[in-house]
């Protein structure tokens, strides 16, 4: 494929250094063409010879902007996609940054996530076939950019070398990403409307931008469910059928397991080309990032994992939340110089070793616990939490062990089964249970991500006055150990095991895991920090990709899980676990009907019983304990 001609190559900063042509049109194989600018080692104000090992950065969010995520503790300004470039190429490598189809300057119809693996792939072998390169190719990027290496690396496409990524790259969008447990993660609504905003249709029409900027989404989230052609993306239609495609998809069907949504079936592919992930554990892609570290190391690659206690991208801030993590915490403390030496260091060990810093490997994972900090409220009216760095050859590490807590009557979790026994609440779409923090990213300005006190304030959507701890609802079963008499540590998986039975077809189970710390000085009501959540729909229990209605009189035995996570519980704080039917605005509301997914206009209210106790399998709290 020949892409078009490119313009000059423009001498930039140090003439000496660097070379850029930009906006080389680069053709796919259905003829459309994707806006490229490639960054070449100059001297002199002339590209130097090469070939040379290069780089790839394709992206939805405009190949010459900033990214937030772009910065340093000593630098914490975001630093544009050309200076990053510019850095890379100093430093030997041709670089070459895109942007995917239908987005900013390249052509096409942009289908979020689909296509990009195909694109990906023609994009490396044009690279291949210039004569600056010398046909070596690593990929690098976040989120949206991270999806994109693995949809190209389930290809199996010659000559990638090497991948670094950053909080993305669907293990499975099915399960964390797009939709959880059966359940829809608003954040894609909220994504949508933001950059159907940015989109070309609107920046080439100001009555299509008139229309977006004109609308309210958070009038429009009060008053979900949606409809196509009744939403606030009906302006541009390509967002909308998108975004309802996914939120009435959902059955595992065949369309979820595409590459570019299902890395989970591809790790014998992504293990030909040496990873690095790196992540937080407030971020959505927490789970994905533990998947693909398992799924690579199983197949053999050569796999190195960091996750931190940070929101997406923000690896260089202490704070995830109202929560502080001490200065440690950040990725430049504790990991390497910063974001763009680790980077840097990575691709020289794989693609320039003789460049490459001779010592020892690390180990393969690095994770950040969480816990240990004083408790009280800081300087900058955060909770200091603390922490530290751990490391092991595998997460969770060896020494874990499965740990059940079991769930009473009486609201205990403990260590032995209880007796018989039932409690039922009464869930009602009309008032779910509103988010408090969690793993979110692109939720603005419905909903944050981090980590809170579950008790809710005028700042919090969906929430009503007296504003009372969300424990304090009668739609939130609380579960919670006696206050622990010494530490307990914690790294890795966290299960659920419960038995329901409900009046209604149809209704969501979420729980959630939380560090509960008794009364100080600071915090005279205590402080229930939440860890980690998970949802399951009920009628994917037995199949997610056959679903079936709750039948009459049906008691199911159900597994939810939640993402991994790594903490710390002092002694005299109490492990909790709520049990809720809803999660909104992170999930969409389950009307509790039965109707298909996407498309219900009507609602009820369920009443649901968690079966306590008995043999075969009680219901019970699973945490991967550190001795």
């Amino acid at each position: 494929m020949d892409a078009s001609a490119p313009p000059a190559a423009e001498p930039q900063g140090d003439e000496t250094e660097i070379v850029v042509m930009r906006d080389v049109m680069v053709p796919m194989r259905d003829g459309v063409r994707l806006a490229t600018d490639v960054t070449l080692p100059a001297r002199d104000g002339a590209p130097l010879p090469g070939p040379h090992p290069t780089l790839l950065h394709r992206t939805p969010y405009g190949k010459a902007e900033a990214r937030l995520s772009e910065i340093s503790v000593a630098d914490p300004v975001p630093r544009p996609n050309g200076l990053i470039a510019a850095d890379l190429a100093r430093a030997g490598y041709a670089v070459v940054m895109q942007d995917c189809r239908g987005r900013y300057g390249s052509e096409g119809v942009f289908a979020k996530y689909l296509g990009e693996g195909e694109d990906g792939v023609d994009t490396l072998a044009w690279i291949r076939a210039q004569p600056w390169s010398d046909g070596r190719v690593g990929t690098f990027g976040l989120s949206y950019s991270a999806h994109v290496q693995t949809a190209l690396a389930a290809l199996r496409p010659p000559g990638l070398a090497a991948m670094f990524l950053d909080s993305g790259g669907f293990w499975n969008a099915y399960q964390g990403g797009v939709r959880k447990g059966g359940a829809f993660e608003l954040k894609q609504a909220t994504w949508a409307f933001k950059h159907a905003r940015l989109s070309p249709a609107a920046m080439a029409d100001p009555v299509v931008a008139a229309a977006l900027d004109a609308e309210d989404i958070e009038a429009w989230f009060r008053a979900m469910p949606w409809k196509r052609g009744q939403s606030p993306l009906r302006h541009v239609p390509e967002y909308e059928d998108y975004l309802f495609d996914q939120w009435e998809r959902g059955a595992f069907d065949a369309s979820w397991r595409r590459p570019e949504l299902y890395a989970a079936a591809h790790y014998a592919a992504l293990a030909a080309a040496p990873t690095f992930l790196i992540c937080g554990w407030y971020d959505p892609y927490a789970e994905t990032m533990c998947e693909h570290f398992r799924g690579i190391a199983a197949a053999g690659g050569r796999v190195e994992m960091v996750m931190g206690p940070w929101l997406h991208g923000r690896r260089s801030q202490t704070h995830a939340g109202d929560v502080d993590f001490g200065e440690a915490s950040t990725l430049d403390a504790a990991i390497g110089a910063d974001y763009g030496a680790l980077r840097l260091a990575w691709f020289d060990r794989w693609m320039k070793p003789e460049r490459a810093q001779a010592a020892p490997p690390p180990p393969a994972a690095r994770w950040f616990r969480m816990g240990g900090g004083s408790g009280r409220r800081n300087a900058d009216h955060r909770r200091d939490h603390g922490g530290l760095w751990r490391e092991a050859a595998a997460f969770p590490p060896p020494d874990a062990v499965e740990t059940a807590y079991f769930l009473t009557r009486s609201g205990l979790l403990c260590a032995d089964p209880a007796p018989e026994g039932a409690v039922t609440i009464q869930t009602d779409p009309a008032d779910p249970v509103p988010s408090i923090g969690g793993a979110i990213t692109s939720g603005a300005p419905i909903m944050e991500g981090g980590a809170y006190d579950q008790t809710p304030g005028p700042e919090t959507f969906g929430a009503r006055p007296p504003y009372l701890p969300l424990a304090a609802r009668r739609d939130v079963l609380v579960f919670a150990t006696p206050p622990l008499s010494r530490d307990l540590e914690i790294a890795g998986p966290v299960r659920v095991h419960l038995r329901v039975s409900t009046d209604a077809p149809d209704i969501d189970v979420t729980v959630k895991l939380v560090d509960w710390a008794p009364p100080s000085a600071d915090y005279p009501q205590g402080y229930a920090m939440n860890l980690t959540d998970g949802i399951l729909r009920l009628r994917y229990r037995r199949s997610f990709a056959e679903p079936r209605l709750m039948e009459p009189g049906e008691i199911a035995e159900i597994v939810v899980t939640a993402p991994p996570v790594a903490a710390l519980f002092r002694a005299g704080h109490r492990i909790r676990l709520d049990v809720a039917g809803s999660n909104f605005p992170r999930f969409d509301v389950n009307p509790q009907t039965g109707e298909p997914e996407g498309r219900a206009l009507g609602r009820r209210i369920a009443t649901t019983t968690v079966h306590l106790g008995g043999a075969g399998g009680p219901p019970r709290l699973v945490l991967s304990v550190l001795p």
